[in-house]
């Protein structure tokens, strides 16, 4: 089994492996022209996120600097929408719903490296994929650690440290992020429909 097959399957692998080496630099040689580009170019720079990610929807739009580490991982649905400075350590499936909001600095770390010295210095880690639902807005610098799962509508505050799923339909925050309450019918301010 291949370090990449390894990986793909959330088991552990070594990072430093001469081909996942080559497709990280593959991801930076494309993100190197992607965050050199004026945001004025929307379709050479759209193109580039095509090359790079698994699948895209429409009108996404992704700041600048944006970094990841093989982007073939990344799903993004229809109306992404991501500040600068984000990052997204795509070591495993990175699924993201339509119409989300990703705040600046927010982070997505998929891969987690061994806990053992020895096995840590030979490169060893696991990866496991993480989920936002449809609608989720992440708030500035929130870092999503590994297997984390986040239910549709929901809402992230700033600054939160998401360690364990969140459901759908709450507002959650702190270090680490738990649910503060639900989003209700009362948080509607009307303004759906207006021009």
């Amino acid at each position: 089994m291949t370090q990449k097959e390894k990986m793909l399957g959330q088991g552990w692998y070594i990072s430093w492996d001469a081909a996942l080496v080559e497709e990280r630099e593959r991801a930076k040689d494309l993100l190197f022209e992607f965050n050199a580009m004026k945001p004025s170019m929307r379709g050479e720079r759209n193109a580039i996120l095509q090359e790079l990610f698994g699948a895209m929807g429409g009108n996404a739009w992704i700041e600048s600097p944006f970094n990841c580490d093989y982007g073939y991982n990344i799903r993004v649905g229809e109306n992404f929408y991501a500040n600068s400075h984000c990052t997204i350590l795509d070591c495993a499936p990175v699924t993201i719903g339509d119409d989300v909001l990703l705040g600046p600095n927010v982070s997505l770390y998929t891969p987690n490296h061994a806990v053992d010295a020895q096995e840590r210095k030979l490169g060893y880690e696991r990866a496991l994929p993480i989920s936002i639902g449809d609608r989720v807005w992440i708030g500035g610098s929130v870092t999503i650690v590994p297997g984390v799962s986040i239910g549709e509508n929901s809402i992230i505050a700033a600054g939160s440290v998401v360690t364990r799923d969140i459901p759908a339909n709450v507002v959650a925050a702190g270090v680490p992020c738990r649910v503060m309450r639900p989003i209700t019918e009362a948080d509607r301010l009307g303004l759906a429909g207006r021009g």
